[in-house]
């Protein structure tokens, strides 16, 4: 079990479960850009910034019975449902990990409260952060048009990334 593996298990210990593929990967991307220390690599993808790390890691923790992965039929689409198994966590109680726990839950807690499509938006955002706002709001309208996302759905994802920011991270 490497150490990269043991991260997602406490990400999931500390959201209790994460529901959809395209929100974990928001959730541990955004989580990245927040100083949780993840390590997976992002590409641009179709729903914003994807990890194929990401997936391998979960697919292999799902193999192993540290994470339960629970497929659910909704009106035409599979939705998939993560949580830490009872085996899962007694690994992780005995794994020694770096794991800034009092800053993650709250950070976890904030995103794993808010819809995929939201996070999907932030995450995005943050991809193009280093440009000038208005850009990022450009790369918004085209790239995300389908989504629909108003001036006023921009200013809350600003918002929101700001109050994320505002978590106290721990100093060492």
């Amino acid at each position: 079990m490497l150490p990269e593996h043991a991260k997602i298990m406490a990400l999931l210990q500390e959201a209790g479960e994460i529901v959809g593929r395209k929100k974990l990967q928001k959730i541990v991307y955004i989580g990245k850009k927040m100083k949780l220390p993840f390590q997976e690599k992002y590409t641009y993808h179709i729903y914003g910034p994807y990890s194929e790390e990401l997936t391998l890691r979960m697919e292999e923790l799902c193999s192993l019975g540290f994470v339960k992965e629970v497929k659910e039929q909704k009106a035409g689409y599979a939705q998939y449902c993560y949580h830490l198994t009872e085996n899962g966590a007694r690994f992780l109680d005995q794994f020694p990990l770096s794991w800034p726990a009092e800053y993650a839950r709250p950070l976890v807690t904030a995103l794993n409260e808010r819809s995929a499509k939201f996070l999907e938006l932030v995450s995005t955002m943050l991809y193009f952060e280093e440009l000038p706002k208005e850009e990022v709001k450009e790369k918004v309208f085209t790239l995300k048009k389908s989504q629909n996302f108003t001036e006023t759905d921009l200013e809350e994802a600003w918002d929101f990334i700001d109050s994320l920011r505002m978590i106290p991270f721990p100093v060492k």
